[in-house]
């Protein structure tokens, strides 16, 4: 960004004649002679730079967020050598799975149905699910912010509904991010409602809901949070690489590709 500015301002200079006396060829100016002469008119008229910037904000903005980016994915890729180095131990029984159960990518997602980046990043793994269909799965663990609210209700019937049949349990996941706001509105009565337009076994769900396996998952996926320093969500494992957050498509599939030689170890 910085280089475009500078030719920015540069050709304004250049045209303006504030640079050098006129008889002096622009082939011929050193570099110092141009930095020292940038830094003199700058400091004298900042309102040029500005004038650059407020024309060019779309552009700016660009540039500044690729250079974000990229600086994001280069500490991402620092951080993920050293993951690989630390295996990651957690408790996927009795957990559906979304995606073939022997793909080389398994991601865990610890998260919460009514977290709203959590519900951007579900859209994220759906992209990558459907891009790498026979190399990636999904098992989900659960950490709402609340568990006798609406998120910690949601996720007792996703584990309820697993028992029962885990594609449906994966349809009704999607229908919990896709209308987090009903859930967070309208809590238990919207999460029945979606179940039983799953046609599920009513009375066997409510059974389930409050039984000892789903307590027991909630509890473990809990206990995992706990160990591996989990703070905040959504918080996933790539293999054994940590991804924080709600990471734009192509910094997951950057450590999709980094995880592709880092052998799961849960």
């Amino acid at each position: 960004m910085k280089q475009n500015i500078c030719l920015g301002v540069t050709a304004l200079l250049l045209v303006g004649g504030l640079l050098l006396p006129p008889r002096t060829e622009a082939a011929t100016i050193s570099n110092e002679t141009l930095t020292n002469a940038i830094e003199k008119v700058l400091q004298e008229r900042p309102d040029l730079i500005l004038d650059i910037l407020r024309k060019n904000s779309e552009a700016v903005l660009d540039i500044a967020q690729q250079g974000s980016n990229l600086r994001r994915k280069h500490n991402l890729e620092a951080q993920w050598k050293e993951d690989m180095k630390k295996p990651r131990q957690v408790r996927l029984d009795g957990r559906p799975v979304l995606g073939p159960k022997d793909a080389k990518i398994k991601m865990v997602a610890f998260s919460d149905f009514t977290c709203h980046f959590c519900e951007q990043a579900s859209k994220t793994v759906d992209k990558l699910l459907n891009e790498f269909p026979n190399e990636i799965n999904l098992t989900f663990k659960h950490m709402p912010l609340d568990e006798k609210g609406p998120g910690g209700i949601a996720s007792a019937y996703f584990i309820a509904i697993a028992q029962q049949d885990e594609n449906k349990a994966w349809e009704f996941y999607k229908k919990m991010f896709a209308h987090r706001e009903n859930l967070l509105a309208d809590g238990e009565p919207f999460i029945k409602k979606t179940a039983k337009e799953l046609d599920l076994d009513m009375k066997k769900l409510e059974k389930d809901v409050k039984g000892k396996k789903v307590k027991e998952i909630m509890t473990e996926d809990q206990e995992d949070a706990q160990k591996l320093g989990v703070e905040g969500t959504p918080y996933f494992l790539v293999n054994n690489l940590v991804v924080r957050g709600a990471l734009p498509p192509e910094l997951f599939r950057n450590a999709i590709e980094m995880a592709k030689n880092n052998p799961v170890q849960h």
